[in-house]
C-alpha cells in the first residue's frame, strides 16, 4: 500500500509539472483522473481487507461518497501544487501568503471531511468502523503529504 500511495503521488505531481499548453492541459487531467480512480480502487480494496465489512454494511456508500469528495480536494491539491511550481522561481511576499493560505485551507478541507464522514459512518456502521476508517485515512493522508513534502523543493532551494 505505500509503494502504491508514492508512486501514484510521484505520477500525479510530476504528470502535472509540465503543463504547457490546453491540450497538454487537458491530457493531464486525463491522466490525474486515470491515475485517481486506479488508487481508488486499490486504496478501497485495501480499506476493504482493513475493516472486514460485508458489502451490504451502510459503510460503502458513505466510503464511495467520501471518496469522490476526497477526489476532488485531490484534484485542488495538485492545482495548487501546479501554482506553486509555476511561480517558484519569481515568488514575491503575496505568492508566498498564497501558498501557505491554499495548503492551510486544503488541509482544513481535509481534517473537515473526514470528521464529517466518521460522525456519517459512526452513525451507520458503529463507533469501532468509524474510528477504523478515521485511522486508516490519517495514515493514508499522512503519507501522501509526506510524499508530496518530499517531492517538491524548499522555497529558495533552487535559487
Amino acid at each position: 500500500m505505500k509503494k502504491l500511495i508514492f508512486a501514484a503521488i510521484l505520477v500525479l505531481i510530476f504528470a502535472n509539472f509540465s503543463l504547457s499548453n490546453e491540450a497538454n492541459a487537458q491530457s493531464n487531467k486525463e491522466e490525474v483522473e486515470f491515475i485517481q480512480s486506479i488508487f481508488g480502487m486499490e486504496k478501497k480494496q485495501a480499506v476493504a481487507g482493513f475493516l472486514n465489512l460485508p458489502p451490504s454494511d451502510p459503510f460503502w456508500v458513505l466510503y464511495d461518497e467520501y471518496e469522490t469528495q476526497r477526489k476532488a480536494l485531490g484534484a485542488e491539491r495538485i492545482k495548487a501544487i501546479e501554482d506553486y511550481a509555476k511561480v517558484y522561481s519569481n515568488m514575491q511576499d503575496a505568492d508566498f501568503d498564497k501558498v501557505v493560505a491554499n495548503m492551510n485551507s486544503l488541509r482544513s478541507k481535509n481534517d473537515k471531511l473526514i470528521d464529517t464522514y466518521y460522525k456519517k459512518i459512526r452513525k451507520a456502521s458503529g463507533s469501532k468502523v468509524a474510528a477504523q476508517f478515521y485511522q486508516i485515512e490519517e495514515y493514508i493522508l499522512s503519507e501522501i503529504r509526506a510524499a508530496i513534502l518530499g517531492s517538491l523543493p524548499f522555497i529558495g532551494e533552487l535559487d
